[in-house]
């Protein structure tokens, strides 16, 4: 972009966070919101006791256990820790395993970081859930629309993960809404953000989703909520960071490429990022998803005859999800346990021992071969797809063969509301009862009317 057609957007984007409480969003909005809450507090109730949520929650309570002033509830528990320790620590439980919510086409998953940071915030403050939600809309609408701003393709080349990236400047966006933040501190916020904005495509090679929930989660909601933290407290800093020549946003490393940081901005407050938020229907990696549909609608006509072979075509980086370290995003793995179990479950997509132990799962996987498939790639332009066509081959000879283009959920077929309250009730139940996992459906359902948002932090506590 030549200096003649340079866009600011500093104004703009600090009048519509300062603004997020006293103007409202429309119905439709509000209800993804609502929907999204949801969706995140039943992702949390369901990782609370894995791996990722246990040492986060242990290193929070290590650094600020039993802190009384400005602290908050670690969510799923009823722990108290250091706002900030709180936060991160809700995060890494939300991002625990692979079943919350996710925007394709910006590489992000804000639900963890958004909605932890913004009910720490809640809960301090005494913030009722219509600011709550007004909150975690503006979350959500600036975790999406940063690392587009910045450019998808630039960030990749830059071996930045988009993924840590958008939750931080959400978190921050949501905090600095509940914090009541004037129009004159948002910039100061977003300097703080710019300093830490940080996170390598290195979280591939992660093999027990610890690295990745700190990347994808605990990390923006620590560093986020520490920005406006930092900004309320009086920290100063450059006001100009995304407009400034010499700032963070206009530096070499978004020059040209697919920046657009007129999208920052663009229909701000009249557009929304939430009908291009997905919400995962099964408990795997956002572009593994039709796939495991297929697989799952074969295993009736498999029904326990010999595999001879499995041939899975895709679009977009395939190679990924052929060699992933960690189950939940390896299609071998997915394959081969729906195959020999008939059904896919949390707990076995989690399973790195089942990965990595199971003798029958490791023969069926030899037998599994991912290709790209160009013929399914988003023509240049538009969105990005997540399609599948899965080829089983028996040893009877017969081929069996599914192709789905989408699973519900993802933006071009969103879920109804009815579909994501059954998947927070199928979350929610074991851990909590049928019973309590309906008062939560509920008390989301009429979440404007709620005077004390603070009261779904206790609904999920146990």
């Amino acid at each position: 972009m030549s200096t003649q057609d340079f866009i600011p957007v500093g104004d703009a984007l600090a009048a519509y966070v300062a603004g997020a409480l006293t103007t409202p969003a429309s119905a439709a909005d509000r209800e993804l919101g609502r929907l999204h809450i949801l969706d995140t507090l039943a992702s949390i109730v369901a990782c609370r006791d894995l791996e990722p949520a246990v040492l986060a929650r242990d290193y929070a309570l290590s650094l600020s256990g039993g802190a009384e002033r400005n602290a908050a509830t670690i969510l799923g528990t009823e722990l108290r820790a250091g706002i900030v320790d709180a936060a991160f620590a809700s995060a890494m439980t939300g991002h625990g395993a692979e079943i919350n919510d996710f925007i394709p086409s910006a590489f992000v998953q804000p639900g963890p970081a958004v909605l932890s940071v913004a009910l720490a915030v809640a809960e301090t403050r005494g913030a009722t859930g219509a600011e709550l939600l007004a909150a975690v809309i503006a979350g959500y609408e600036i975790a999406g629309r940063m690392p587009k701003a910045l450019g998808v393709d630039n960030l990749r080349r830059a071996g930045i993960a988009n993924h840590g990236i958008g939750p931080q400047f959400g978190a921050a966006t949501a905090a600095a809404v509940l914090m009541r933040l004037p129009r004159a501190m948002i910039a100061d916020v977003f300097t703080f953000c710019a300093q830490q904005a940080s996170g390598s495509w290195q979280w591939l090679l992660d093999v027990e989703h610890i690295e990745k929930a700190f990347v994808f989660a605990g990390m923006g909601a620590r560093d986020g909520l520490h920005a406006a933290l930092m900004a309320a407290a009086g920290f100063r800093g450059v006001r100009e960071a995304l407009d400034h020549p010499g700032g963070w946003m206009r530096g070499p490393l978004f020059a040209g490429g697919d920046a657009d940081r007129a999208y920052l901005i663009k229909d701000l407050g009249v557009r929304s990022e939430l009908p291009h938020t997905a919400f995962k229907r099964y408990p795997v990696g956002g572009p593994t998803q039709p796939a495991v549909e297929a697989l799952l609608d074969l295993t009736k006509e498999v029904a326990g005859a010999e595999v001879a072979s499995v041939q899975i075509e895709m679009p977009g980086r395939w190679q990924a999800f052929r060699d992933a370290a960690m189950p939940a995003l390896n299609l071998r793995y997915l394959a081969a346990i729906i195959l020999l179990d008939g059904r896919l479950d949390f707990v076995g997509a989690q399973s790195l021992q089942r990965m990595g132990g199971d003798a029958a799962a490791r023969t069926l996987m030899d037998k599994v071969e991912i290709r790209h498939d160009p013929a399914q790639e988003a023509a240049p332009g538009q969105p990005r797809t997540e399609s599948a066509r899965v080829a089983v081959l028996l040893a009877d000879g017969r081929r069996l063969e599914r192709y789905v283009p989408h699973v519900l959920g993802f933006p071009s077929h969103p879920m109804s509301a009815a579909d994501v309250e059954a998947k927070a009730a199928e979350l929610m139940a074991p851990a909590l009862g049928q019973a309590r996992a309906s008062a939560v459906i509920a008390a989301v359902r009429n979440l404007e009317t709620l005077p004390d948002a603070g009261a779904l932090v206790r609904l999920i506590a146990r």
